[in-house]
């Protein structure tokens, strides 16, 4: 049978998404390449979110075309994902050697239609057609003795987003919002811990949405917070964790549920996007400076050692000094773990794209440098209070730099690097921190749980 090989490109959904393709076409098959010259299949999977990310996938599709002519290898090539969905027929228009273009609600046809490409009853394929009950299609995992997916598992709960912020394409790739049933979810999640997972990452678009339309309140709690709470049943689960959530899913019923839940881990990624009122009424967020900071107070009195991760984008549209003098000082006054910065990128499609006063690139850079200085400085201290201190981490396998080394996280989603062996594989185990890296903590596990 033939081999296939995915290079992923973009976020933790598109990482599952990915995960469970290569699933199918290995129960159909297929072998899994360790790199795309040596695969008869080579799928990229696409994000669309910044111009960098497509531009990233064309060009390497353009390399891997390139490379199979002149080495005369005949390869089937195809885009999933994202940029497959928003662009359709234009991709195989304007890179003819393409086969296969895959929409974000058509994962599941994948091994299908890469079987008729590869018996030559097609030449090409493209389908990007919404599909009733796809959100639900995704399931397979890939759970087979490797570090990471034998210890920890993202389980995709909806697609879909309803929000419309004004610099963002995904509800338009990924569609309106859907979601799968809880008895569902409850059960591909029991079933991965049955195969040894036992650190579960619940996924969405915006995954605070989950069952919005279709789940009734019931004694006060949202059906996302009914959801966590019918994971954490699950017998052999250890932890749970979601992303990404939207600082309006935070009511009081879900800050609630991280006090009353153990398994939920302390750890919170909520987009900010920006510290001005005014900038984060352009980007239609809906919440305000005010509520957020709130949100933030709320969920440290609840956990007061949470770890507290976000997004924000500088050099939107219109951004002035004094807005983004307001992401500065509300990044000093949360304290940030850490914080993901991304340069405003003009997207086709999007309101934003047509605003006025549009920042030149030599502005966004500057602000971003200085946003990042401030977050890393931030973030260096918060690391270094972690020294002599003893922490509970998942040992998840060993260190990709270092075979010798192995690689855990804290609940706060930390990561910890010590001296072990696989006897430590998939063990919850306490370490003391002895120093720090670059966004990574330096254990021993010697006096603890040998």
């Amino acid at each position: 049978m033939p081999s296939v090989f995915i290079k992923t490109y973009g976020c933790q959904m598109n990482e599952r998404d990915s995960e469970a393709v290569a699933a199918q076409l290995v129960a159909k098959g297929y072998s899994l390449a360790k790199s795309e010259s040596a695969a008869d299949v080579v799928l990229l999977n696409t994000c669309s979110v910044r111009d960098l990310a497509e531009q990233k996938a064309i060009n390497k599709m353009k390399n891997l075309v390139g490379t199979a002519r002149s080495e005369k290898r005949e390869q089937i090539v195809g885009f999933m994902g994202c940029m497959a969905q928003s662009r359709g027929q234009e991709l195989i228009d304007k890179l003819p050697d393409v086969d296969l273009v895959l929409g974000t609600q058509k994962f599941h046809r994948a091994a299908e239609y890469l079987d008729e490409l590869l018996a030559g009853t097609r030449k090409k394929i493209v389908d990007t057609a919404a599909e009733a009950k796809s959100e639900a299609a995704i399931r397979e995992h890939l759970v087979n003795g490797s570090a990471k997916t034998s210890v920890s598992a993202f389980v995709s709960i909806m697609q879909g987003c309803n929000q419309h912020c004004t610099f963002c394409i995904v509800p338009a790739t990924r569609g309106e919002e859907r979601s799968r049933t809880i008895p569902d979810i409850v059960a591909e999640c029991r079933e991965l811990v049955s195969r040894g997972v036992k650190e579960i990452t619940l996924l969405g678009q915006i995954v605070t949405s989950f069952g919005k339309r279709d789940i009734p309140a019931l004694d006060g709690k949202s059906a996302f917070v009914q959801l966590l709470a019918a994971v954490h049943e699950i017998e052999g689960l250890e932890r749970i964790r979601f992303t990404s959530p939207h600082p309006k899913g935070y009511g009081d019923d879900l800050v609630e549920a991280y006090a009353r839940l153990p398994k939920l881990c302390e750890s919170a990624h909520i987009p900010l996007q920006s510290g001005s009122d005014r900038i984060l009424k352009l980007m239609h967020r809906g919440y305000t400076r005010e509520k957020f900071l709130g949100i933030i107070q709320k969920l440290r009195a609840a956990k007061p050692n949470i770890g507290i991760y976000t997004d924000i984008i500088v050099g939107f549209p219109g951004e002035t000094e004094e807005d983004f003098e307001q992401t500065l000082s509300l990044c000093r006054e949360v304290q940030f773990d850490n914080a993901y910065i991304f340069k405003y990128s003009e997207r086709r499609d999007t309101p934003a794209a047509t605003m006025p006063d549009q920042l030149p690139q030599s502005v966004r850079e500057e602000r971003n440098e200085r946003l990042l200085n401030l977050v890393n400085e931030i973030a260096a201290k918060k690391y270094d209070s972690f020294i002599g201190q003893q922490v509970q981490i998942l040992v998840e396998g060993p260190s990709k730099k270092n075979a010798a080394r192995y690689t855990g996280r804290t609940r706060c989603n930390r990561i910890v690097l010590f001296d072990g062996s696989v006897r430590h594989q998939g063990q919850l185990m306490d370490v003391k921190i002895e120093r720090t890296g670059s966004f990574t903590l330096y254990g021993d596990p010697a006096v603890v749980n040998l």
